[in-house]
């Protein structure tokens, strides 16, 4: 092989196919203090892979990527089965394509088995990537955990490895570590050779993005039936019961899948532990699931309502994974929904089965739809699928990770399908469109009437970008579709092979009554459905929001719904009541309706008391404050939503006999915090009274805190709006001093209430300090502040002024900075704003943005649509605020 062609292969970021793992052996240990010539944690490790060359090569490829070969004399190879292998050229570490190259003096043999050793040190920094370290305090002593994040891209930084997913092996893992802890990794402990070497049964067949290693001084509850199941976390926090509901709620969940999938779960044990530092809501490493401590401890007196079902939804969304991404797996990268997708809808499904009276299934569409429809409506949006060349860098591959394709909602209705799906593929790796195929054939088998093939409607959802808006016009039934686009003169430069035309379902009724079966809409052109031809009754499509897209109306429809609205708003289905209002504002932000016509969907609401419709409003009516809270359309805006806000706050005053009583359904709870907020944020008097009392009570008795779990969230930022230093500081000591993660989580966004424009700049600059504020939340409390409307250009100037610090230092372990831009531009809805941003984009262009690269083109492609939005609609949106509150303009 010339120099030349052993240049080209090793600067390509995809592996070859030459050689593939049968399995890895690998011995890792955490030095757990830091070395005291350099202060830096490290870890050493050794491992031994067992790989087949399938295509003769002197090339040996494999991931490594910040690791330390201390020499790489000790790397060698030995060929299975006799013979000898070919002796090692040289070898050299590849930092831009993260590989370590070997190059041999002659070619492996085709067929044969080799193993390849070495021996490596790796830095166990606290980036949140890789192998990494973990910090908390416990009694007054600092105490650190080693643990793992390999997915997406990161076990390359653990050990030398062939880090696709695609390219599966089993792992037999050692781990070394200290007298007193545990170590935990993706198979059941089968035995110390030591006091302090614990060795584990081998992996399943799996990709290296699943492994997971933990070494810590850790405790667990437990329970075994079929499965051990253990939740692991810090001791107090076991003592204290947080781990109770977890546990209780995973049997239920992983026997509901197993039925579900009608498919065993595979492994002897389903371990899951609540990590202090953690970058993801949770990863499925397969048998070791890991998570940020919001999201698995739970402590009945403190926790809200929402704490319980985040607990139980992303228990259900991991333990989904067990088949739909562990099992089975994506092929590579371009179809992250394939992982996704299906975990975060059948996730709903395992809660609602564990907790069926919560109800759920519906709030999928307030969680996911409406928030997909948000990004999936800008030009800036992406395909589900896309080319599998056009996702090579790790930072690319990071990208992929987002509302897209966690949220985009692809129901597969037929169990058969999954389970001869999932059993084909067990152990494997498949494309979108072996899963079309299984369910092509689940059709067929029974007897299911599609108007076209599985695959050919199912593509048009996943290989184009955005969604329709179905448009029917009842005086003559005609029914169109065309790609909604949140700003109708952005111009589409992403060419579609279906020219944006889908095939959609349409469910629909009629004067309250459901009509007969499943109509399709085939055509742009559209076609007429002389059913849908109302004379003087409404129509209404997309019954329960199932479908992925939006309706519009001639306006005599709209004039009908709205009318039943006010007379007897019952009759429309709940989803779709909080859908005409989703649908409505954001066809008046494309330019399909008025402005007025979707504030007027809101009139009604103070007959409402149900929660879907008010957070749908409230969702939508945010866009409104973002935009309009630094003008003079705030203060009529204000009075317009306290008077639609007051009879629900005196509702729920009712319900709970003066504040004393839980609401009993899971979602009036939710909707009592929204009277709360929202009552005291547009000035309701007694709801400022009451909140400002509730804190001054805990104040004075700070080991007393009588605030309802459910509502301290509203109670606590709307005390610290209000209040000054005394109260901020107060709130600052109890974060500092919470024992339960989502305790403090509240205090942490409540922080960022505050009025006071000095203790908005002190709380951002402690963001840079991680003593103060985890690597894992400081994006979390950038965007906080900037959420508030004194906050928004502080936040701005901070981010400005510090980001070549964060970007450099916190990396892309262990910082959100595509949820940063979003936070801090949100409000962008000036010409100035629009400058400073292409200012921002100039100075830091030749670094890069990272996995922020989308979010900045975001950023732009809305500060633009802001700018125009906010020209065309504010005198009118001012008129109208003042004619229903009576403030008539002079």
């Amino acid at each position: 092989m010339t120099e030349k062609s052993t240049l080209y292969k090793t600067d390509i970021y995809r592996l070859s196919t030459d050689l593939i793992p049968d399995y890895y052996n690998i011995t890792l240990w955490p030095h757990l203090s830091p070395q005291p010539n350099t202060g830096l944690y490290i870890f050493t490790g050794q491992s031994t892979v067992e790989f087949e060359c399938v295509k003769e090569t002197d090339l040996i490829l494999i991931h490594s990527n910040k690791l330390n070969y201390t020499t790489l004399d000790n790397t060698h190879i030995v060929r299975l089965n006799g013979g000898s292998a070919p002796n090692i050229k040289s070898t050299w570490l590849q930092p831009k394509t993260q590989y370590l190259v070997i190059q041999l003096y002659g070619k492996l043999t085709q067929g044969q088995k080799y193993l390849l050793y070495a021996e490596f040190t790796g830095e166990l920094a606290d980036d949140l990537a890789g192998f990494y370290r973990s910090e908390y305090e416990e009694d007054g002593v600092r105490k650190i955990v080693a643990t793992s994040q390999m997915h997406p891209t990161h076990a390359r930084k653990t050990f030398p490895c062939f880090d696709e997913p695609a390219i599966k092996a089993v792992f037999y893992m050692t781990l070394i570590h200290p007298p007193g802890t545990v170590a935990l990794s993706n198979g059941i402990e089968t035995g110390q050779c030591s006091v302090i070497q614990t060795t584990f049964e081998p992996t399943k067949k799996m990709s290296t993005y699943l492994l997971a290693i933990v070494i810590s001084d850790y405790t667990n509850i437990s329970t075994e039936e079929d499965t051990l199941i253990r939740i692991w976390a810090r001791r107090a926090a076991i003592d204290q019961g947080q781990g109770d509901y977890a546990l209780n709620v995973t049997g239920p969940i992983l026997n509901f899948f197993q039925l579900y999938y009608n498919i065993s779960y595979p492994l002897s044990k389903s371990d899951h532990i609540a990590l202090p530092d953690f970058y993801f809501g949770a990863m499925e490493n397969w048998g070791l699931v890991t998570y940020r401590e919001t999201n698995l401890l739970y402590d009945p007196v403190t926790s809200s309502n929402g704490n319980k079902e985040t607990t139980a939804t992303i228990i259900a969304h991991e333990l989904a994974h067990m088949w739909f991404g562990n099992l089975v797996t994506l092929q590579w990268w371009n179809e992250v929904w394939l992982n996704e997708g299906f975990a975060t809808y059948v996730s709903y499904l395992g809660v609602n089965y564990a907790e069926p009276d919560w109800n759920v299934k519906d709030l999928i569409v307030l969680d996911d739809i409406h928030r997909v429809f948000a990004v999936d409506a800008l030009t800036s949006s992406h395909p589900l699928s896309t080319k599998e060349d056009s996702i090579i860098l790790p930072d690319q591959i990071t990208e992929q990770f987002d509302t897209i394709s966690y949220s985009k909602d692809v129901e597969i209705p037929s169990f058969s399908c999954l389970q001869s799906y999932l059993n084909h593929f067990a152990y494997s790796n498949t494309v979108g469109n072996d899963l079309w195929h299984h369910l092509q054939m689940a059709v067929k088998a029974n007897n299911v009437s599609l108007p076209r093939p599985v695959c050919e409607i199912m593509n048009r959802w996943v290989l184009q970008m955005g969604f329709p808006v179905v448009t029917i016009d009842t005086p003559t039934g005609k029914v169109t579709q065309r790609h909604f686009l949140l700003d109708p003169e952005s111009n589409v430069t992403v060419e579609s092979p279906y020219n944006y035309e889908w095939l959609i379902p349409v469910r629909w009724m009629k004067r309250g009554e459901v009509q007969g079966a499943m109509w399709w809409l085939m055509e742009k052109e559209g076609s007429v459905n002389l059913e849908m031809r109302s004379g003087d009754l409404w129509v209404l499509a997309n019954i329960n929001a199932t479908g992925y897209y939006r309706v519009n109306y001639d306006l005599g429809n709209w004039e009908r719904l709205l009318a039943q609205l006010k007379s007897e708003h019952q009759v429309i289905p709940v989803i779709n009541r909080a859908q005409l209002v989703d649908d409505a504002f954001n066809l008046a932000r494309a330019q399909l309706v008025s402005t007025t016509l979707a504030l007027r969907t809101t009139s009604y609401l103070s007959l409402e008391t149900e929660y879907m419709p008010w957070q749908s409003t409230l969702n939508n009516l945010h866009y409104y404050y973002l935009m309009l809270d630094r003008t003079e359309v705030y203060q009529p805006m204000q009075n317009y939503i306290k008077m639609l806000v007051t009879p629900l706050f005196l509702h729920f005053k009712n319900m709970t006999s003066d504040w004393v009583r839980v609401p009993d359904r899971h979602t009036e709870q939710y909707n009592q915090v929204n009277a709360i907020r929202m009552a005291c944020r547009t000035g309701l008097t007694e709801c400022q009274n009451l909140t400002i009392t509730w804190f001054k009570q805990w104040m004075d008795r700070p080991q007393h805190n009588l605030i309802e779990p459910n509502l301290r969230s509203a109670v606590y930022c709307s005390a610290i709006a209000a209040g000054g230093e005394v109260e901020w500081e107060f709130g600052w000591s109890q974060f500092e001093d919470a024992t339960l993660a989502s305790e403090a989580s509240k205090l942490m966004s409540a922080l960022a209430c505050t009025t006071k424009v000095q203790l908005l700049e002190r709380y951002l600059s402690y963001t840079l300090n991680s003593t103060l504020i985890r690597k894992q939340d400081a994006s979390t409390v950038i965007t906080a502040v900037a959420s508030n409307r004194v906050g928004q250009s502080l936040a701005w100037d901070f981010v400005r002024e510090h980001w070549e610090y964060m970007f450099t230092q916190y990396g892309v372990g262990a910082f959100n900075f595509a949820s940063l831009i979003n936070g801090v531009t949100a409000r962008f809805s000036t010409p100035a704003e629009l400058q400073h941003l292409g200012e921002f984009m100039e100075e830091h262009g030749a670094a890069g943005f990272g996995t922020a690269t989308l979010a900045v083109e975001q950023a732009l492609e809305r500060t633009r649509a802001n700018i125009k939005w906010l020209q065309q609609n504010k005198q009118e949106i001012w008129d109208w605020f003042n004619s229903q509150t009576g403030h008539q303009i002079h």
